[in-house]
């Protein structure tokens, strides 16, 4: 059934509206994104559909382009528009933690982070430059590596931090394996790159590593 053919409140566009974005399920969020569907399905079926496929919206979002464009009904064009959205998502993500967060514990940058590198197929190294205040300055990713190492030079982040004039910083990295927990090269890496920055004296609150849906904290680990 076309989407035209339903009763006028149950269309995503018209609920949205009527209702807020708060009333619509996975589905008909998506199908308002969409825009229109295939042979044989409306909007909401090809969403249902694509869900179905990849099991989660996350997983949907997630998926490399090779896996998106596999999906029955989509292509290279709506793989486009979805890594479009989600970086979109990231900025406007990255903003608001400027203007308004502290970085205060480790809680406060889980979700920021999981957002930024949760589904990489290869391993990269985050940092957040914060100021005096623990207020984002900037954040970038210094290291990329392969699918289960990043290479990692001391002096380049000590580099980094004094070009940002950061007060403070937060270490994250990925683990595409999936395994949460640090390496002994982790906390090798996570000592030196303190020393190396209490020299400017600058501190390290943190390094997070990104695993899937975790996030671990060697704060909260008691090794910083």
């Amino acid at each position: 059934m076309q989407l035209t053919q339903l009763p006028k409140h149950t269309r995503p566009r018209e609920k949205l509206l009527n209702e807020g974005p708060g009333a619509l399920s996975d589905a008909e969020l998506l199908a308002i994104f969409l825009r229109t569907g295939v042979t044989g399905m409306n909007a909401i079926e090809l969403a249902d559909s694509l869900l179905q496929q990849c099991e989660s919206l996350q997983r949907l979002f997630n998926a490399s382009q090779a896996e998106f464009v596999a999906l029955k009904g989509v292509g290279e064009a709506k793989y486009v528009q979805f890594q479009a959205v989600l970086e979109l998502c990231k900025r406007y993500l990255k903003e608001g933690c400027k203007r308004e967060y502290k970085f205060e514990s480790p809680a406060m940058v889980h979700n920021y982070l999981s957002m930024q590198l949760k589904g990489l197929e290869h391993e990269v190294f985050m940092v957040l430059y914060l100021d005096s205040q623990y207020q984002l300055i900037n954040d970038e990713i210094l290291f990329r590596g392969t699918i289960n190492s990043a290479s990692v030079y001391p002096r380049e982040v000590v580099k980094a931090a004094l070009k940002h004039n950061a007060a403070a910083i937060i270490f994250a990295h990925n683990h595409p394996s999936g395994i949460s927990e640090p390496s002994r090269a982790d906390k090798i890496l996570t000592e030196k790159l303190q020393k190396a920055l209490a020299l400017m004296d600058i501190k390290v609150l943190d390094h997070i590593i990104v695993a899937g849906n975790r996030c671990v904290s060697f704060a909260d680990m008691g090794l910083l």
